[in-house]
């Protein structure tokens, strides 16, 4: 037995019972499944418009601003986007924390679609027109296809920020909404409990076969094309 011997699973029956960390579980994945849709969508759209413009002050100052969220302190954005929302009077809660967190996720999207669309040949769109193809079937048909891993890498780069923030959730978290890591937070003036490190367990190795599927997959479909 060994070093079975302090082995236990109670922490995991404990985790599942206590009704404030599947609370803030819950708020953690919801908020960040819909921040990372909603910001991969605006980010992916935007991003096919800044490629789209001429170069000029305007294209440049559009990356400028794209920039600032990703180059201030999360601190910074955090407060900045508190004041907006006492500004607007709007009430703190679940709506302004996926609205926080769509906010600074948009940048991280736009930087990961860029590059894919760089890299398309010229005038590619303009030569699907030519064979008949509206606008919005060449996008949809043509564009999108192509740039598809830069999307998928934003969304994901996205969900895990949203997963992972604490300092922006922090200011733009109200009475009875919070993620997982302003729970912790709070739970570490008294002492992080056993809870805590099950939930990390589980966490950890969730993402690990997530991980290992998409390698898997990735592998399976480079076989096939080949």
């Amino acid at each position: 037995m060994g070093k079975w011997e302090g082995f236990t699973l109670k922490w995991y029956e404990s985790l599942f019972q206590d009704e404030r960390i599947m609370t803030a579980l819950f708020y953690t994945i919801v908020i960040a499944v819909i921040a990372s849709l909603v910001a991969t969508i605006i980010g992916t759209i935007t991003a096919i418009g800044i490629h789209n413009m001429r170069k000029g002050k305007l294209k440049s100052t559009l990356l400028s601003v794209n920039n600032l969220p990703i180059l201030n302190p999360d601190v910074v954005t955090g407060v900045s986007l508190m004041t907006l929302f006492v500004f607007i009077n709007m009430e703190f809660g679940f709506k302004t924390i996926l609205l926080s967190h769509i906010v600074f996720n948009i940048p991280y999207v736009i930087l990961s679609v860029l590059p894919k669309l760089k890299q398309l040949p010229a005038n590619i769109e303009e030569a699907a027109m030519d064979l008949g193809a509206t606008p919005m079937y060449a996008l949809q048909k043509v564009i999108i296809p192509q740039i598809k891993p830069g999307i998928i890498s934003g969304m994901l780069i996205a969900f895990t920020m949203s997963i992972d923030d604490f300092v922006i959730s922090f200011f733009a978290a109200g009475n009875g909404v919070s993620n997982l890591s302003i729970e912790i937070y709070s739970m570490t003036r008294r002492g992080i409990s056993p809870e805590i490190n099950a939930l990390s367990t589980i966490m950890f190795v969730v993402v690990l076969a997530l991980l290992i599927l998409a390698n898997v997959n990735g592998d399976k479909k480079t076989v096939i094309n080949n």
